[in-house]
């Protein structure tokens, strides 16, 4: 199969062996999937990041449940926001059938442990030909949701969770710093919710644009209003979340120096890099920091059923597709947010 490979923190095209499904999985033939900000962020500070494995561990006993760490100096074949075809049936499985169009979960588990789905290098992600999950996470694309739509799940499932986490209701307002991918999600999901009014800042006309496409009530430049100054003047009066989506450093900061007091303020964006913030600002307010990562399974299948059933349209976010060739340009491509927001890999 052609995969796109990342070794040694570089992207290479190149042909691979086709997986084999063990018993209770099953090979898939990938029909889209997602590049993902965090898979840009991981080639460029993956390195980094590495060096806090044994933090990230924590002191405790080792956590059965953790994905097995992936080498850097190993073939590791990223794409965790993909739709597949079923097109082999592993020992033991009988809730799948061949043809049947599925998302998962990007998490695959076998005697060896757990393996994350485009961070392993047992199990490979969605930037190939060709995938393995495990058929207890598979779940069926309802008839009508086209697979470029479908691979859409799991970006939405980030901004579900979030917003979740973040315990807003109605008689609630929320800002949305940052509007790529994840600032989208969690717009969309506060919409759905009911809540607002949303402010959202960006300072890309392309990604503000498409933050009013999912409904938000009001959209800024930060370099010319500020977020906190548009929420005064749409609300001022309402108990305020703020989701901060940009994930670089400097922006937790940001978002605790603009926040009432009492402001909860989620953390969305994954920056991968040193950062740091003045504690007797938060203290001073009351403040509370929330740190969010992906998903629960019902927050995954609600994502899929929000998108089957036509509550959200995310086919504005998708503004190119490459075939597995073309995933290293497409990588050099989406640090242009005027000329991307979300490109698919769509094998042929």
């Amino acid at each position: 199969m052609r995969a796109t490979i990342m070794r040694d923190w570089q992207l290479r095209v190149d042909d691979l062996p086709d997986p084999t499904p063990a018993a209770g999985q099953v090979l898939t033939k990938v029909l889209a999937c997602g590049i993902c900000g965090s898979d840009l962020h991981t080639l460029r500070h993956g390195a980094e990041v590495r060096s806090l494995r044994e933090a990230l561990a924590g002191d405790g006993p080792p956590d059965p449940m953790a994905p097995i760490p992936f080498e850097s100096d190993r073939d590791t074949v990223m794409g965790h926001e993909f739709c597949c075809e079923v097109v082999e049936l592993g020992q033991g499985v009988d809730n799948l059938k061949v043809g049947d169009v599925v998302v998962s979960m990007p998490v695959a588990f076998d005697s060896g442990g757990v393996h994350a789905l485009g961070y392993s290098n047992a199990y490979n992600g969605g930037y190939a030909d060709l995938m393995v999950m495990n058929e207890m996470l598979a779940l069926k694309v309802p008839g009508g949701l086209p697979p470029h739509l479908a691979a859409l799940t799991e970006p939405l499932a980030v901004g579900v969770h979030a917003v979740a986490k973040s315990r807003i209701a109605i008689g609630d307002s929320a800002i949305v710093l940052g509007c790529g991918p994840v600032g989208l999600a969690c717009i969309a999901e506060l919409k759905m919710r009911g809540v607002g009014p949303i402010i959202a800042a960006d300072f890309s006309p392309k990604r503000r644009s498409l933050a009013e496409a999912m409904g938000a009530d009001v959209v800024v430049d930060p370099r010319e209003t500020t977020a906190i100054e548009a929420w005064r003047a749409a609300d001022g009066v309402r108990p305020l979340v703020i989701f901060e989506a940009v994930g670089v450093p400097g922006m937790i900061e940001q978002a605790i120096r603009m926040s009432p007091k009492d402001t909860r303020i989620l953390i969305v964006g994954v920056c991968m890099q040193p950062d740091t913030i003045h504690p007797l600002l938060a203290i001073g307010r009351e403040i509370n920091l929330q740190f969010v990562l992906a998903y629960e399974p019902t927050e995954f299948a609600a994502a899929l059923a929000a998108l089957a059933d036509g509550k959200v349209d995310l086919s504005s976010w998708i503004t190119g597709t490459v075939g597995v060739d073309g995933v290293p340009q497409a990588f050099a491509d989406l640090a242009n947010p005027e000329a991307h927001a979300k490109i698919l890999v769509v094998p042929t």
